[in-house]
């Protein structure tokens, strides 16, 4: 695996390159004072008698778009604190004409803002993170890896308050002590960082100077001296709901289950308990998503599944602490998005569909039901960090009806547990992370028809970060093992499965063995970085590799198995204005994939830019060469073939987000050699913003894919098996469409609707000959008049020229069109408390018929019925 001579020059250079050095900081420290007398009115106005107990602090520096220069207007704080919260004030000056007082809903950060950062751990790793923005709106993160990751799923229960007055504006904060984790038994300074943002000038400035070019965020926190004589907070939260939901849809003659209409009451509970002081236990019992909004519409034309972004609450807050991923490459690429954990695996669709006889009618549930799920996670004051989630989900069974009446079920998802755990241990003042995590699905199978699903399947990594000469450079290692156990059914399923597809003719490194129970693989990586600490250069050099029988689709995420990738990141990037630039930033890619027995697959490279100009609009700009390379997969379990290279190109401009009127474009071009790939998509965003409460965005693109050689099917025969691959002239538009408005910071509006329609036709159709043909033209052969006819519902193929059909395939053509829609209104009519109002609309259609007509293809898709549903959701927060 060596790298090209001209690539190891480059890394070495970028390695080795010292750029003028950035000294670190003088830490700032901030000494507080315990509250005592009357309480603090939280009101904004910062004139109660206790905040006289501390001093004002300030002399921020401005962090952007000048980097150490600064700031346009200054900034004060005090923080004072009781036994139950913490309390900062904030003298924010500026000229009261100027500020801008923007709604949103929480976790926005509109208009200006005063931000709080706390390290309450003093680990240098994590912190919390509370913003105020002038118009009352809160957001909060959780803040990990230093700095790396905010997570903005993180949702304490805190207060805060503002009020403009004639020497800009003034705010107060209270964050009870409940809501965050800190030793009280180790009474030393705690992290602390205030940020400030200017909207109208773009611009940051930090009370702690952290210039941009030294690596890492909160170990470069100041200090917070002064806390002391905490007890150890008993934290108890409980946040039940009760819901209501009628649902109407077309109602289908005959059939019992689609009467039209349905109606359903529902209630859960989801708690948080405070363990110690370092450790929380989270809580759901029968949790509802009916506020989350839908997966955007696609048609998924490849072997591999889609990727879904997690969007219910239970599942994303803390989500950090659970995932792992194999290989984070900065470089991008398939195998980054591999991960131990992928959430979206419980509460899934069921995964077995029922055989109807003639005259049955089935009603199988759309998802299965969560019945109980537990989180653990914590950190304890000497650096261990441990995140384990349990759950469990129903056993589900659809109900069965014939004509007669009789009724049977049928079970579609066996009743299943799911475990995964995490421990890391930060070192070296966490310059130094060991961690390790196990994943667990355990099914109870009681039925012959659900063998195809293994009984058993664990994971296991264990994972090192390691920061070297003060954080410029960074080493990481993750090493994985996985292990399946099963019914001789499920097994040959995973064998044959599109992560690794065994059954290759020509597939050296593993084969089909039909009597197997179990199936074991490793996978891992190494990558070696310079981040860019002190430095404009930063590169990353590193590899990864899944052995043939690796596995861990039953809860984490993989695409591909039996495959080594090899990766090169360099990058150069201006931090400070300069020219017209405010910052600049130019990347360079590489790749090469092997698979395990050594053959190469794929080598590319990309060069990328991205920067903010001085109006601070935005663009990016990148080209892309893959050259031809060889796919164990494209023939869904054929031999290995040889595809022609492609060049990409994508460009996109994004205007200052500050104005009224903001507008995005961009596209993005793939062209393949000998023609065999012709694809082009554009899309555009327009957000309006006609008052600082109210807010509106319409993003429209169009997708056109010309593929000479899309995959259609594989039909045995007795002139043995053929790979039918079609040229595929593809259309897909779709349209997403916004609304958010925000009556106050505790009472909003939003509606999300999302037309889509895509249409492929298919033609010169054609069989692979000679997968791995030096001339592109000698690796298939296209069907002539006389060997395909089309028939009522597909196409015979005599391929012989005997007068006889060898063999048949269905008509691919394809037109689908969805609509998906969600109106929110949320209300929160006490702290902590919801109430939801949502109505969400689903519209689909499919026919047969690859042709592309968008007035037509609507037109069908609103000129139905829909399923319409209507909900209404109340949970009550209470503390303990």
């Amino acid at each position: 695996m060596l790298l090209p001579d001209r690539w190891m020059l480059a890394l070495v250079i970028v390695l080795t390159t010292a750029a003028a050095i950035a000294q670190p900081s003088p830490k700032r420290i901030y000494q507080t004072a315990r509250l005592n007398g009357d309480p603090i009115t939280l009101d904004g106005h910062v004139n109660d008698a206790a905040w006289q107990a501390v001093d004002w602090t300030g002399e921020f520096i401005q962090r952007e778009p000048d980097d150490r220069a600064a700031p346009s207007r200054q900034t004060e704080f005090k923080v004072i604190y009781d036994d139950e919260a913490l309390y900062f004030a904030f003298r924010i000056h500026d000229d009261p004409a100027l500020v801008t007082r923007q709604l949103a809903r929480h976790d926005w950060f509109p208009g200006d803002w005063v931000e709080v950062n706390i390290d309450s751990r003093a680990d240098n790793r994590t912190a919390y993170s509370f913003t105020l923005s002038l118009s009352g709106t809160r957001g909060d993160e959780y803040i990990s890896e230093d700095g790396s990751r905010w997570d903005g799923n993180w949702n304490p229960v805190w207060e805060g308050a503002t009020q403009v007055d004639e020497n800009g504006w003034t705010a107060e904060m209270r964050i009870p002590l409940s809501q965050i984790r800190f030793d009280p038994d180790e009474p030393r300074p705690w992290g602390l960082q205030v940020q400030r943002r200017i909207y109208r000038e773009g611009e940051r400035s930090t009370w702690q100077e952290i210039p941009r070019d030294v690596n890492g965020w909160v170990s470069n926190f100041g200090d917070l001296c002064g806390i002391s004589d905490l007890a150890p907070k008993g934290r108890a939260e409980l946040l039940p709901y009760f819901s209501a939901q009628h649902e109407s849809y077309p109602a289908e003659d005959g059939n019992p289950y689609r009467t039209g209409q349905d109606n359903k009451l529902g209630a859960g509970l989801d708690a948080k308990f405070g363990l110690g002081s370092d450790f929380s236990l989270d809580l759901t019992v029968n949790p509802d998503f009916g506020q989350v909004e839908a997966d955007p519409s696609q048609v998924n034309l490849t072997a591999f599944e889609t990727f879904f972004q997690e969007k219910r609450p239970f599942f994303i807050e803390g989500q950090d602490i659970l995932d792992l991923r194999l290989s984070p490459a900065i470089t991008g690429g398939h195998f980054t998005r591999d991960r131990l954990f992928y959430s979206r695996r419980i509460g899934r669709q069921p995964q077995y569909n029922p055989n109807l006889d003639e005259g049955e009618y089935a009603k199988s549930p759309d998802w299965t039901s969560i019945i109980g799920a537990a989180k653990l996670s914590g950190k304890t004051s000497g650096g261990l960090s441990v995140g384990i989630l349990e759950s469990v989900t129903a056993r589900e069974q659809a109900q069965i009806t014939d004509s007669a009446g009789n009724e049977r079920h049928e079970t579609v998802e066996p009743l299943s547990n799911y475990f995964v755990g995490r421990v890391t241990q930060d070192y070296r003042e966490g310059d130094t992370v060991v961690g390790a995590m196990i994943t667990s699905t355990a099914r109870k199978i009681e039925d012959d028809h659900l063998e195809f699903l293994s009984r058993k399947a664990w994971s296991g990594a264990v994972d090192l970060q390691h920061y070297i000469k003060g954080r410029d450079y960074r080493l990481n290692v993750r090493l994985s093992g996985s292990h399946l156990k099963g019914s001789e059914e499920s097994i040959l399923r995973a064998q044959t499965a599109s992560a690794r597809y065994y059954q290759r003719p020509d597939n050296t490194q593993a084969s089909v063995d039909s009597s197997r129970t179990t199936l074991s693989g490793h996978a891992g990586s190494a990558m070696f970085t310079r981040t860019g600490n002190n430095s404009r250069f930063k590169g990353q050099l590193g590899a990864a590799w899944r052995s043939s029988g690796y596995e861990i689709n039953d809860l984490g995420y993989m695409r591909l198995a039996d495959e080594v990738n090899q990766f090169l990141w360099l990058s150069y990037h201006r931090r400070n204005p300069f020219g017209i630039f405010n910052q600049l930033q130019v990347n360079g890619n590489e790749w090469l994939d092997w698979d395990t027995g050594g053959h190469l697959l794929r080598k590319a490279f990309n060069i990328n830019s991205s920067g903010q100009f001085r109006n601070q609009s935005r663009f990016y700009a990148s080209v892309s060469r893959s050259f031809e390379e060889v796919s164990n997969t494209a023939l869904r379990g054929g031999p290995s073939s040889r595809w022609p290279g492609k060049w990409s190109l994508s460009a996109n401009y994004n205007s200052d987000d500050r104005k009224k009127v903001v507008a995005d474009v961009g596209l993005w071009k793939q062209i393949g050699d000998e023609n065999s790939v012709d694809q082009l998509e554009v899309w555009f965003s327009l957000a309006y913003r006609p008052t600082d409460s109210l807010r509106f965005s319409l993003s429209p693109s169009v997708v056109w894919n010309d593929n000479e050689m899309q995959y259609v099917t594989t039909a045995d025969s007795d002139l043995g098996a053929r790979y039918i691959h079609g040229r595929i002239d593809q259309t897909t538009t779709a349209l997403t469409f916004r609304m958010d408005w925000c009556l106050t910071p505790n009472l909003t509006i939003q509606y999300y609707g999302s037309p889509f329609v895509s249409a492929g036709s298919y033609n010169q159709y054609k069989h692979i000959t000679d997968p791995q043909a030096d001339a592109y033209d000698d690796r298939f052969h296209i069907y002539g008049d006389d060997q395909i006819t089309a028939t009522d519902d597909g196409y015979d193929v005599d391929e012989n020229g005997d007068g006889q059909t060898d063999y048949s395939f269905g008509n691919p053509d394809f037109n689908v069109s969805d609509f998906n829609s969600n109106l929110v209104v949320r209300w929160q009519y006490r702290l902590g408390s919801t109430i939801y109002l949502v109505w969400s609309q689903n519209r689909g259609n499919y026919v047969n018929n690859g042709s592309f007509d968008l007035g037509r293809d609507l037109d069908n898709l609103f000129s139905g019925q829909p399923d319409d549903v209507f909900l209404v959701k109340i949970n009550t927060w209470l503390s303990l």
